[in-house]
């Protein structure tokens, strides 16, 4: 039997519907990836075709981001919420750092490019594993809820665009969520949910290098093409995303992965805070 492609590898867990077994096939053919590399002996990437949308448990239902339901966060349903919510999002991640590889397998790039986006595509399928454990200790799991049906348009719009993928998805969506995890994990610690806050400690920590392989890269290309990183960001960022970008930010995380704030702030829907 021939040995898998990377790419064929990304289609595989891509097309694998049930969220355990997605992030099982992800963890594992990472593993192999890297086992690879240490050998010396690196895996083909290939080429292989990557679906429009990826493969989906029959539940959780997928609603119009309008019609999910909210609910108040200091409540213990609020915060089955909240972790179902942040599971969604993980099990979204693991698909979209590996739709990236074969996506855009045409386009020659550095094995550095591949080791990166297989590590995030990792640790995301272990975020959404440590989430779910969450739910579990509170009598839950993923898919009991409803969820948020847009969060692959990003992907969508930016199929045929490499450096607007990069663009939208690990500096702006992956960004917001330095933003906004310190707040969760404020919230989980006030509730004494131990392994909510350490599990979101660890998403928090580890998501700083996940926007920092969308800048390293983003900043490659443009080196590449001779374009200015922080106008294209912008005209990519205004093409692809849809509304400003909310303040407040994580100054201090978003630095650390290599966004400097005059490539947010114009964006944002307010003005930036004045220096003394």
């Amino acid at each position: 039997m021939a040995e898998m492609t990377l790419s064929e590898m990304a289609v595989d867990v891509l097309t694998t519907a049930d969220g355990f077994e997605k992030t099982k096939k992800s963890r594992d053919y990472a593993a192999q990836w890297f086992a690879a590399r240490e050998a010396g002996t690196p895996l083909s990437i290939g080429r292989a075709d990557a679906p429009l949308r990826p493969s989906r448990p029959a539940k959780p239902e997928l609603l119009d981001p309008r019609d999910v339901p909210k609910r108040k966060p200091g409540s213990p349903q609020g915060r089955i919420a909240l972790l179902h919510a942040v599971a969604h999002i993980e099990l979204n991640a693991v698909d979209l750092h590996w739709d990236i590889i074969p996506r855009f397998a045409h386009i020659e790039m550095p094995l550095g490019f591949y080791d990166d986006w297989v590590k995030s595509a990792d640790e995301e399928s272990k975020h959404f594993n440590l989430i779910c454990d969450c739910l579990k200790e509170l009598d839950s799991f993923y898919g009991a809820l409803p969820a948020h049906a847009g969060m692959w348009r990003a992907a969508e719009d930016t199929v045929d665009d490499f450096m607007g993928r990069l663009a939208v998805v690990p500096m702006v969506l992956e960004a917001r969520g330095l933003d906004v995890t310190p707040g969760m994990i404020d919230l989980f610690r006030k509730a004494k949910a131990d392994r909510a806050v350490a599990s979101l400690e660890t998403i928090y920590a580890e998501e700083v290098g996940h926007v920092a392989y969308g800048s390293k890269w983003f900043h490659f290309l443009c080196g590449r093409h001779n374009l200015d990183p922080k106008e294209q960001f912008h005209t990519l960022v205004r093409k692809y995303f849809h509304g400003a970008l909310k303040p407040p930010f994580n100054e201090e995380k978003r630095a650390e992965a290599g966004l400097p704030p005059d490539f947010y702030w114009p964006l944002a829907d307010q003005h930036p805070p004045r220096t003394r």
